[in-house]
């Protein structure tokens, strides 16, 4: 009797992270909220997006070349 218990939870104890493990790489179960959840972090609006990036990093290249020619310009007068 004691051997069939053991039996039945050792089979239980390892069926049920197995069971979870095959549930969560079922990827009808997670498609539709991977792809909502896609589509909130990058909105189909790509050329706005696009837009702001290269605004933003047209700032950033104007800001660096400033500091070197400050940098530059510091460096001269010494």
């Amino acid at each position: 009797m004691g051997v069939k218990i053991e039996v039945f939870r050792m089979m239980l104890y390892l069926s049920f992270p197995v069971t979870m493990f095959w549930i969560s790489n079922q990827a009808e179960y997670f498609e539709e909220y991977v792809i909502k959840r896609k589509r909130e972090i990058f909105p189909p609006n790509e050329a706005q997006n696009r837009k702001e990036l290269e605004d933003f990093k047209e700032r950033i290249r104007v800001r660096r070349e400033r500091k070197l020619l400050k940098d530059i310009s510091v460096e001269t007068e010494n």
